[in-house]
């Protein structure tokens, strides 16, 4: 039997909404259906309408439908006016980059499509999440995706405690302004020979993917960084610190007349683990 037999060709647009994915950089990475989704569409709904009308320019695709704004803060005004578009027609949703609604604009309109009975589908293409795990190189078999890290010290360091016993590989994105403090923050909080990849600017011209342990990339970082970035945290061993197996130290420390804060501080530094959770699993165990 042919294995080309059940793939489709292109056709009409399908009445409904339409999640599209764009090139994270690379032109060469749009594709066919992306073409034909912005020739043809009746409605595009554009976090930057500006870089949509380069794109398909680049593209040498001429635009007919309608191009509205489809941002963080108008999103859920223009609900309403979209599905009412994609009732009787096409509405084709894109983002600057990548796929839509994956820690970009697109949620609210799919999440209300669904409940409106009106009909949803996907042009698949680019995404940063998928191609920094490919390119990471490390152990990505099992893997979670958290967005952006919390800008906040005191969150991003809570965040990252929640990280030190997840076997999944963590993909997230980050600001190249911050990337040197939250790789920081991860050595301290998971320890020296936690692994991760920083994957900068992909597929575009100064591609550079850069893998090593954490206090490697967070001393690598300190020196300046630019452009968009996405990073890979390796998945704990399985053999990583129980932290109620250090609860017990804890006690005898605290019976010899220390204060519990800071036997907590003091272990959990030199274990790697958070602060917090070893405080918390000493006042849980006593009830």
């Amino acid at each position: 039997m042919d294995s080309t037999e059940h793939l489709e060709t292109t056709g009409p647009l399908p009445r409904g909404v339409i999640i599209a994915a764009t090139p994270l950089g690379n032109i060469g990475d749009a594709s066919a259906r992306l073409r034909q989704g912005l020739a043809e569409a009746d409605v595009i709904a554009a976090e930057d309408t500006r870089r949509t009308r380069a794109l398909a320019a680049s593209l040498g695709v001429g635009i007919r439908g309608k191009v509205l704004s489809n941002f963080d803060h108008n999103e859920e005004g223009r609900v309403r006016q979209l599905i009412d578009a994609a009732r009787t027609g096409t509405v084709l949703v894109v983002t600057d980059a990548g796929m839509p609604v994956v820690s970009d604009p697109g949620l609210s309109l799919v999440d209300a499509a669904h409940d409106a009975g009106v009909p949803v589908t996907c042009f698949p293409g680019p995404s940063a999440v998928p191609t920094a795990l490919a390119l990471s190189g490390l152990n990505v078999g099992k893997f979670c995706f958290d967005g952006f890290a919390p800008r906040k010290t005191g969150s991003r360091r809570e965040w990252l405690g929640s990280l030190r016993t997840e076997q999944r590989a963590v993909c997230f994105f980050e600001s190249p302004h911050r990337l040197a403090d939250t790789l920081a923050d991860a050595a301290e909080v998971l320890g020296a020979t936690r692994r991760a990849a920083v994957c900068r600017e992909l597929s575009k011209t100064y591609e550079e993917v850069r893998r090593g342990t954490l206090p490697e990339l967070a001393e690598w970082a300190a020196g300046g960084v630019r452009g968009e970035i996405t990073v890979v945290l390796e998945g704990a061993d399985e053999e990583e610190v129980d932290v109620s197996a250090l609860v017990s130290a804890v006690e005898e420390r605290v019976a010899d007349g220390e204060r519990l804060k800071d036997v907590c501080k003091d272990i959990a530094a030199t274990r790697g683990i958070s602060n917090r959770e070893l405080y918390e699993a000493v006042l849980a165990a006593r009830g």
